[in-house]
């Protein structure tokens, strides 16, 4: 009986412990499964390709100065980017690159994975914009540009003096104030004129730099071919020697509308109205510049062509005529009245013509 009584109990154990090892074995089974789930998920989450652009092949995503990985993840999320704003912080805390994402605007390719999201953004991809400022425009111009510049951010300063912010094209961020800009622009027409000051040749009637500024605004608004910049700077330093007046027409009409297109001819009434600029009715140089002139002019004014010529009329082909007296200007001018007159009367053919 004892024996009979010890092998049930040994059978009844054995099965327990059957039940046991079926119980491990399946609990093994729905750890693994679950811990493959989860390395899927997490794998889905992190490196697994993101949603489709909603527009084109990319989006542009926007990062503000200030913001943490959390509010990043957020507007990642909203705008579609991402699958998980929850996962992204996470891998921004396992990478330890959330501390390194700089503001700025990005693009974001179609279907990329947060990683490479992380990657971009904390590398510091940034997409660089530009604003031009061309050669003669205004102080009051330029402020307009980048008053309607939408990428920049925050208000003007007070305005520079006139010939005192560098034309140029500059690389621009999102995000970038106006005010950096003004200075970036002033710093470098600074850097200009101290460098070409230097070099100026010995026998310059021009006594500051703030003279050189002003005749070059004028030489800048007086031809638009960098080749006659020399000559043009030539004749208006001769008649400085010689005391004659600079007789600039860009003068008389920044008197009128600051720099703006007059849009018509000058009338006589304002040849020889006494304004601050106006080279027609006043001796030397105007009170300030009338643009923000280049740098070719700025060193035009300070080398100019070794000329003698005193005056010049435009030649009806975009160019200038130049003369060293009077009488051979007279005769340019005969030359320019007479195809100004042709051209006129072309104009007026075609009025005519587009009329009937």
């Amino acid at each position: 009986m004892a024996d009979a009584a010890k092998e049930f109990r040994e059978k009844k154990n054995a099965k327990k412990r059957e039940k046991y090892q079926l119980l491990e074995r399946f609990g093994i089974g729905v750890g693994a499964f679950l811990a493959l789930l989860c390395v899927i998920l997490v794998g889905w989450l992190f490196f697994g390709a993101g949603p489709k652009a909603q527009h084109g092949k990319q989006t542009i995503f926007y990062v503000e100065n200030g913001k943490g990985a959390g509010s990043i993840a957020s507007k990642l999320g909203k705008e579609h980017l991402i699958r998980s704003p929850f996962a992204f912080r996470v891998l921004t805390i396992l990478t330890g690159a959330g501390k390194n994402i700089k503001p700025g605007e990005y693009e974001i390719p179609s279907r990329a994975t947060p990683l490479k999201i992380l990657n971009i953004i904390a590398h510091g991809d940034i997409i660089n914009r530009k604003v031009t400022m061309p050669e003669g425009f205004t102080v009051a111009m330029t402020y307009e540009r980048l008053k309607q510049n939408e990428n920049l951010s925050g208000e003007l300063p007070p305005m520079p003096p006139e010939g005192y912010m560098a034309p140029d094209t500059y690389q621009i961020k999102r995000g970038d104030t106006r005010e950096m800009i003004v200075k970036q622009m002033v710093n470098e027409q600074s850097k200009i004129i101290d460098e070409l000051w230097l070099s100026r040749a010995a026998n310059s009637p021009l006594k500051s730099k703030e003279e050189a500024v002003i005749l070059a605004s004028i030489v800048e608004k007086e031809t638009a071919l960098a080749e006659e910049r020399p000559i043009v700077a030539a004749v208006f330093l001769n008649r400085l020697r010689e005391g004659m007046r600079l007789q600039s027409d860009p003068t008389i009409i920044y008197g009128i509308t600051k720099g703006l297109p007059l849009g018509r001819k000058i009338l006589k009434s304002e040849i020889e109205a006494k304004t601050p600029w106006n080279t027609y009715a006043i001796e030397g140089l105007p009170k300030t510049a009338i643009c923000n002139p280049g740098k070719e002019a700025i060193k035009a004014v300070l080398n100019p062509a070794n000329s003698k010529a005193i005056f010049f009329v435009a030649d009806g082909s975009g160019g200038h005529v130049f003369a060293n007296t009077y009488e051979e200007h007279e005769k340019n001018v005969a030359k320019w009245r007479q195809f100004r007159a042709q051209q006129e009367e072309k104009e007026q053919e075609l009025q005519l013509r587009g009329a009937q």
